[in-house]
């Protein structure tokens, strides 16, 4: 499980990078956890590193791009700050998303011309250039998620990132935006997932994951903090629904509030599809162990926040490159796709239910918006009602 490429130890620099890595190897990084309670048995920085891709090994489009960004972080914190991975800072980190968008020295990160060398050649760089905005903030979304796990297994101390990341969001909470998708858009995201591939097994699992994601965070119109840490056993037909069965999703929400959401057949249908992609025969059941959002690593336990939020962003940034190769004239759409997060789905579900015409009563309910609750028993809709309402208007649209 390689890191840094073996033919790389002379070829970004005129530095001995091999001698740096030793040098810097992360034994006496300043962030290193102090507990003595570390759950992994890594004592190196390069150690620790491995044992974070190891949950990825069955996923190998995303253990690439995991070590990708490790590795360009490990590389720059050693040549550009002199510095253990184990060490940097808050300040470092900023530097870094600097780097990112301009990668300098160019002749020691960034390759030349189109061809991209392979890891083991003379010629390979860490960079094909610049990065995009979108790209950077992947990036940085990968990097919180190695942070923040290495934090959990003992081994660090603290997440330099998380500070970086609570700067970000209190300057933009001072200029609110809604942002949603339309229906085109929205199409246009389901056209890359169903482009991506499904040969082997685990690419099969990977596409399966992706859909359902996009399916219950859109259909579910869910916060992916609810998604989160929802069961399948949150899964629950209504026996004495008045027609056929009627399948709900028990959802613990913001302000420590529950709430049912009505998971339409087609939703449903996609939730049996996602099961049996993993192997999970038959509708959910009270008493089962699984998350309703499965980690690639273990059926048992729950995708990660931030591995959620890079699985959205991986899949809006696809999209968005995949509709510039099949329609340049549609750049402005690229752009507003690769701009769009998790949260973009609960919105556009809120705003496609609006434009059918859907209660407004309905739809409040659905998305658990505290802010009209105080209407509750005269504004509050009929279950059998919002059932109806989402069935047939609400429908997820794939082929």
């Amino acid at each position: 499980m390689e890191i840094i490429p073996s033919s790389s130890s002379t070829e970004l620099g005129s530095d001995d990078i091999a001698q740096l890595l030793a040098r810097f190897d992360g034994r006496q990084g300043v962030n290193r956890s102090m507990s003595g309670r570390a759950q992994i048995e890594a004592q190196t920085d390069i150690e620790a590193l491995r044992a974070w891709l190891a949950r990825y090994i069955d996923s190998p489009r995303t253990y690439a791009n995991y070590r990708k960004e490790a590795e360009r972080l490990l590389l720059w914190a050693v040549l550009e700050r002199r510095k253990d991975l184990s060490s940097l800072s808050l300040e470092d980190i900023l530097a870094y998303r600097l780097f990112l968008a301009d990668p300098q020295p160019a002749h020691r990160w960034v390759a030349q011309g189109r061809a991209r060398p392979a890891r083991h050649h003379a010629a390979w760089r860490p960079f094909a250039g610049p990065l995009s905005e979108s790209s950077r903030n992947q990036a940085l979304l990968i990097l919180n998620s190695l942070f923040s796990w290495l934090v959990q297994a003992g081994y660090l101390a603290g997440n330099p990132l998380a500070l970086s990341r609570q700067g970000r969001r209190q300057k933009k909470a001072s200029a609110p935006q809604q942002r949603y998708l339309s229906r085109q858009q929205w199409r246009w995201v389901q056209d890359y997932i169903q482009s991506l591939p499904e040969d082997t097994p685990s690419e099969h699992r990977h596409k399966a994951r992706v859909r359902w994601l996009f399916s219950i965070l859109y259909g579910g119109a869910l916060r992916i903090s609810e998604l989160i840490q929802a069961r399948m056993a949150d899964v629950q037909q209504r026996p004495e629904a008045p027609s056929s069965a009627q399948w709900w999703l028990q959802i613990h929400g913001k302000g420590d509030k529950w709430r049912r959401v009505p998971l339409t057949q087609e939703l449903y249908e996609e939730l049996m599809r996602y099961r049996q992609a993993h192997d999970l025969q038959g509708p959910p059941q009270a008493l089962e162990p699984y998350p309703l959002l499965m980690s690639s690593g273990a059926s048992d336990k729950h995708l990660s926040r931030a591995m959620a939020h890079v699985l959205v962003k991986q899949v809006f940034q696809g999209s968005a490159d995949r509709l510039r190769s099949l329609y340049p004239d549609q750049e402005s759409q690229a752009r507003v796709l690769e701009q769009a997060s998790a949260h973009w789905l609960r919105h556009s579900a809120g705003s496609h239910l609006a434009d059918q015409g859907v209660d407004l009563r309905i739809i409040r309910d659905t998305l658990g918006h505290e802010s009209i609750a105080t209407t509750n028993i005269y504004l509050h809709a009929d279950d059998d009602q919002r059932h109806r309402a989402l069935e047939q208007s609400h429908r997820l649209g794939w082929d």
